[in-house]
C-alpha cells in the first residue's frame, strides 16, 4: 500500500516540464521527428525530380515557339545601338535554320521567311556567347562602355569567325532567345526567367498532384461567375471618414 508520505513528497514538488515531457528521451524524440520529415520530404523529393524534366521540356517547347515567331532587332555599329535601323529573325518551323534580313520599321507582326533576305543553319552554329564576351561588346566604341547594352547582348558563333551579333530588347526577351538558341544545341537553359518558371511549374504541378491524392475533383470548366449584387451600399466609403 503507497504511504501518505510518498503521496506527499510526489506532490510537494510540480515536476520540470522538460521531465513531464520525458526529458530524458528528448534527443530520442527529435531523432525520430527528423525521420519523420525525412521520411514524408523523400516522396516529395521523388516527385519533383519526376515532374522537372516534362516542366524543362514544357519550358523549352515555349521558347522554340517564341523562336519561330521571331521579333525585330535594333541594329547595332561600333559606336551605338542605331536608333531608326531594324532587322528581323525568326526561327523555321521545323527548327533547322534562323531566317534574318533588314526591315524598314520596327514591326510588331510576324513577317513570313520568305521576306527575309539572309539564313543561318542551325548545324553551322558552333557556340552561344553572351555579355562581354560577343564579338561586339569587345569592338572599340560607346557600346562596350555601355554596361545596360552588355547585359542585352548575345552572338551566335558560326564557321570560322563569323557571328551573328544581337542586342535585346529588353531583359525578357533576352533570356527567350538565349534560351531556345541553347536548346537547340542541346545545351542547358540557364537564364533567370527559366530558373523562375521552373519553380513556378514545378510546384503548381506538385500541388495538383497532390490534391488527385487526396481524391480532391478539380472540374474541368471554372465556376460559373455569381450575378453582379442589386446594391453597393455594403462597401464601406472612406471618402465619408472625418
Amino acid at each position: 500500500m503507497v504511504k501518505t508520505e510518498q503521496i506527499m513528497q510526489a506532490t510537494s514538488v510540480p515536476p520540470n516540464p522538460e521531465e513531464r515531457l520525458g526529458g530524458g528521451h528528448r534527443p530520442s524524440l527529435k531523432s525520430e521527428r527528423m525521420n519523420s520529415d525525412d521520411h514524408q520530404s523523400r516522396p516529395l523529393t521523388e516527385l519533383r525530380e519526376r515532374i522537372q524534366p516534362e516542366v524543362t521540356e514544357l519550358i523549352k517547347q515555349q521558347r522554340l515557339h517564341r523562336l519561330c515567331e521571331g521579333i525585330c532587332f535594333r541594329k547595332i555599329s561600333a559606336r551605338r545601338r542605331q536608333a531608326d535601323k531594324f532587322w528581323y529573325c525568326r526561327l523555321s518551323p521545323n527548327h533547322k535554320v534562323l531566317h534574318y534580313g533588314d526591315v524598314d520599321e520596327n514591326t510588331q507582326g510576324q513577317i513570313p521567311h520568305d521576306s527575309l533576305q539572309e539564313k543561318l543553319n542551325i548545324s553551322d552554329i558552333k557556340a552561344v556567347l553572351t555579355g562581354k564576351d560577343c564579338p561586339h561588346m569587345k569592338e572599340k566604341g560607346a557600346l562596350k562602355q555601355n554596361k545596360e547594352v552588355q547585359e542585352l547582348a548575345f552572338s551566335v558563333l558560326y564557321e570560322s569567325e563569323a557571328s551573328l551579333n544581337f542586342v535585346a530588347p529588353d531583359k525578357h526577351e533576352y533570356c527567350i532567345w538565349t534560351d531556345g538558341l541553347n536548346a537547340l544545341l542541346g545545351k542547358e537553359m540557364t537564364s533567370e526567367l527559366t530558373k523562375s518558371d521552373m519553380e513556378t511549374l514545378v510546384s503548381m504541378e506538385m500541388k495538383l498532384r497532390l490534391l488527385d491524392l487526396e481524391n480532391i475533383q478539380i472540374p474541368d470548366a471554372p465556376p460559373p461567375v455569381p450575378k453582379e449584387p442589386s446594391t453597393y451600399d455594403f462597401v464601406y466609403d472612406y471618402s465619408q471618414q472625418t
